[in-house]
């Protein structure tokens, strides 16, 4: 008997999913280089990285990852990044539930006349400061959801959008549980 068939093999597909990850590290020199070299190492995108020391006492710092991937590259991440020495801890956000997620942006707008007037409608209706204003511009700050800040830059284009600068996402957990 021929075993071979004329229909093909089914491929299984994984869902890529967007992932955040909060790693608790020593803050000493190196270590972001190390996590950065892990992901550039194995073809892994970082599409969000912020870091700051959140226990000075301690020199702990935490680093905030927003990556994708399917979900066996997210557990081999995860396994990765557990096992270079300074990390103490990698909690997935994602995974743990829903996380509280924010990001600062601060907009530079040039424009005259009617473009300024909706420069500023457009500022107050997403709740945004206004940090510099100046006869020909505007720097705004925003902080909110990432679709919330991606959704102000598009429309601030269209009445002059200069220059933009973004913080990446900070994260954390909700209730009453910590890392």
């Amino acid at each position: 008997m021929n075993s071979q068939t004329h229909y093909p093999e089914q491929t299984v597909t994984q869902t890529v999913n967007r992932h955040t990850l909060a790693v608790i590290v020593d803050n000493e020199p190196g270590v972001l280089a190390r996590i950065a070299g892990l992901f550039s190492g194995r073809g892994y995108n970082i599409e969000s990285l912020t870091v700051s020391e959140t226990e000075h006492e301690k020199h702990i710092s935490r680093i905030t990852i927003v990556t994708t991937g399917t979900a066996n590259v997210i557990e081999q991440i995860k396994y990765q990044l557990e096992r270079i020495v300074p990390v103490h801890r990698v909690d997935d956000l994602t995974i743990d539930g829903a996380a509280l997620e924010r990001e600062l942006c601060l907009v530079k707008v040039v424009g005259k006349g009617e473009h300024r007037v909706e420069a500023l409608r457009l500022a107050s209706a997403f709740g945004a400061r206004t940090l510099d204003a100046t006869l020909h511009s505007f720097v705004f700050e925003l902080t909110g959801a990432s679709e919330e800040v991606e959704r102000f830059i598009n429309l601030m284009t269209a009445v002059g959008l200069k220059e933009v600068a973004r913080t990446g996402i900070a994260a954390m957990s909700r209730g009453a549980e910590g890392i």
